[in-house]
């Protein structure tokens, strides 16, 4: 029965229509986006999990996404441009259909040039001052603005952009020189012209950066772009993944990667180390430090290979490296000084992916609360034997908590964007003794009800599970599956983010065939292939799980989640499985009234409601002046009203933390540990949403 808790990774591709692919032994780049666009439609034909017809209107469809992707803020293409490339908007089906990329060619030479020709429009704007003084406005939402006509239009979109920008700094300096001036009689209070100067001077330099990367971005990112437009018009989820995104995802996903444990940045050309990840090779290392530039690098005792100019991304590929071998890194130090630093790339993990957990409580509850913190249900494919999974470590924690005594737990998983389904079910039978937690349904197959089969009750006691608009997927499943079992309060905004689709990866590069050898990798598809939906039958795809507890919080009246994205998949029903909920629904009215009268006289919940309404308000207002006189009348007044929410999650004493036994023996051992520890410790005891969990967990009998 155990194997129903798992759904099939393996997915066939027909291995004749692979076979049928039209094979050159040129290897051509041309020809390698032949075959791999070829791979890409096949996988969405054949296994994506909704039916579409390759027509007109999905030609339309992958138009108008990869337009927008391609120039999204409308600065480099002209009106002419567009019209040219509209003249393929319904071809785009029949071009796929024939192996022809005439579109894709053709927008790929109008970006290329644009983005040479906009290159001087900022260099010559911003080499003389502007004039604030003059009554101007600038659209900031570039949905709402046209093409422009011709060069003259496009070089003036520039000009009030690079005004407002430059503005934006002249008010910050203006700000740091007027608190500097409350602090210090001797700080040299600069004139306006000397302000905007510098400030000038900046946005040059922030813009020469900007186009320093467009200017790295070659064929094969263009090409990406447009395989998910293509993928996109599926629906918002389902996308191409280059080898180097693959591998960055799986990163994510697991916690950890082999290299040396450094945060890295492109600067200037260079290299730069943004941090030091603790416990990591360069941590232990030592000599590595926040604010080197890397300007070589060396594998073993080979040569070193200049990393100045090189994109960030081609230089990580070199730095990082299986566990066991030594990198050595040509770094240029802070004071001036050229030094090689010799590492041995080990397992980096990234702690803060993993689940934690502290007791907490507050000054007018009774009971000690366990609160797991979890943010992603991670999972590590990759690793042999098995590695690490979210599952076993909240287990983990509910064990730790539970040999301290606890009297309720709290299960937050605000901003968790989902991950393994086999471990969401598994999590969720920890607090039912067994029982469906999730249907599942694949194209053209009857819906497929994934089970906890385990009898055994990890945690029986009083539960609440926090979640936010940024809780989908997986998170959605866990909370949905609680509510219908009325196993647990859920608590949280005007509902979740609403990703009711599974996806799996297929990896491409297993389903081309030997002669294709030469072109590989040709990276990974992320796929579609499933809808889920609760065990009571309802789907929580665009609806999410709307809270037994809604807390005021900055989204609530605003468009979020699924419905902002392109192309989604649509709400629908399907039969309720057969369960018996835990509880009656009628046991918890009496803590959800007190919770709601809380609430109601909450003065910070009240003023997060108010600010709520003015991020709705701010938000809606996209035109902004470029006098500057009337800009910082504009600005003063939002400081203004800035002041009366800046103290909403001040209270450092509105949670009571303690520190697990068993964690602050490992505490002792690792001052950086204590650190990171301490931090987090810090944020939860001005959380006035765990604040809340805290009373209604002591509020459940």
């Amino acid at each position: 029965m155990r194997k129903r808790l798992f759904i099939a990774l393996a997915i066939a591709l027909p291995l004749g229509l692979v076979l049928a692919f039209t094979i050159n032994n040129n290897p051509d780049e041309k020809q390698r986006e032949l075959y791999l666009t070829d791979l890409v439609v096949s996988s969405l034909k054949y296994v994506h999990y909704e039916h579409r017809t390759m027509d007109d209107d999905f030609s339309k469809k992958v138009y108008s996404l990869y337009l927008e992707r391609l120039d999204f803020t409308k600065k480099f293409l002209l009106k002419s441009d567009v019209d040219q490339l509209q003249s393929y908007e319904l071809k785009i089906d029949d071009e796929l259909e024939g192996r022809t990329q005439e579109f894709f060619e053709l927008s790929y030479a109008l970006i290329k040039k644009r983005t040479n020709e906009a290159e001087s429009y900022y260099k010559d704007i911003l080499s003389k001052p502007f004039d604030f003084e003059k009554n101007e406005s600038i659209q900031l939402d570039d949905e709402k603005n046209d093409w422009a006509k011709n060069k003259l239009e496009l070089k003036e979109a520039w000009r009030k952009s690079l005004k407002y920008q430059v503005m934006l700094r002249i008010s910050s300096m203006m700000e740091s020189q007027e608190k500097a001036k409350e602090k210090s009689d001797t700080v040299q209070i600069k004139s306006f012209e000397e302000l905007e100067k510098s400030a000038r001077a900046k946005v040059l330099k922030q813009n020469k950066d900007y186009f320093h990367r467009l200017e790295q971005l070659d064929r094969k990112d263009y090409f990406s772009l447009y395989l998910n437009a293509i993928n996109g018009s599926y629906d918002p989820h389902t996308n191409y993944f280059p080898p180097k995104d693959k591998e960055d995802f799986d990163i994510r996903m697991s916690g950890q990667l082999e290299g040396i444990g450094a945060t890295l940045q492109e600067k200037d050309g260079y290299i730069k180390v943004v941090n030091i990840v603790p416990g990591s090779p360069s941590w232990k290392q030592g000599e590595l430090k926040a604010g080197d530039l890397i300007l070589k690098v060396a594998q073993g005792d080979e040569e070193p290979l200049d990393l100045t100019g090189m994109r960030l991304d081609k230089a990580v590929k070199f730095i990082r490296g299986k566990k066991g071998t030594t990198v050595k890194l040509t770094v240029k130090k802070v004071d001036g000084s050229i030094k090689v630093i010799s590492i041995v790339r080990d397992v980096v993990v990234i702690e803060a992916t993993y689940a934690k957990s502290v007791i907490v409580k507050t000054k007018d509850t009774k009971k000690r609360i366990g609160y797991i913190y979890l943010p992603s249900f991670y999972v590590n494919f990759n690793e042999k034997g098995g590695g690490r999974r979210s599952a076993d470590d909240v287990l983990k924690e509910i064990n730790k908590l539970k040999a301290e005594g606890v009297d309720g737990l709290i299960i937050d998983l605000r901003n968790d964007g989902g991950g393994s389904l086999q471990d969401v079910v598994t999590m969720g039978g920890y607090f039912i003794d067994k029982g469906p937690i999730v249907q599942v349904k694949q194209k053209g197959k009857k819906a497929e009800v994934l089970y906890d089969t385990d009898p055994r009750i990890q945690y029986d006691g009083p539960l609440v599970v926090m979640v936010n608009s940024n809780s989908a997927s997986a998170s959605e499943i866990f909370a949905a599956a609680m509510q219908d079992y009325n196993r647990a309060i859920i608590i949280g905004g005007k509902q979740t983010f609403g990703k009711g689709t599974v996806q799996r990866f297929i990896d491409l590069d297993r389903f081309a065939p030997d002669q294709m050898n030469q072109f590989k990798p040709f990276g990974a598809e992320k796929l579609t292939i499933q809808k889920f939906y609760r065990i009571n039958g309802g789907a929580t795809q665009l609806k999410g799980v709307k809270p037994d507890v809604i807390l005021p919080d900055n989204f609530m009246y605003i468009k979020y989640g699924e419905h902002e994205l392109d192309n989604y998949l649509p709400w629908d029903e399907i039969p309720a499985a057969k369960y018996t909920p835990v509880a009656s629904k009628s046991d918890y009215y009496p803590v959800l009234a007190a919770s709601k009268q809380r609430v109601a006289k909450n003065d910070k919940f009240q003023l997060k409601e108010e600010q709520a309404r003015r991020v709705k308000r701010l938000r809606d207002e996209t035109v902004r002046t470029l006098n500057f006189e009337k800009f910082q009348k504009l600005e003063k007044k939002l400081d203004e009203e800035d002041k009366k929410f800046k103290d909403i999650m001040s209270d450092t004493t509105a949670v009571i933390v303690q520190p697990l036994k068993v964690d602050m023996e490992v505490y002792l051992q690792d001052t950086v540990k204590t650190e990171i520890a301490k931090k987090w410790h810090k944020s939860l005891r001005k959380d006035i949403y765990l604040q809340e969990a805290i009373h209604v967990v002591d509020d459940i009998k």
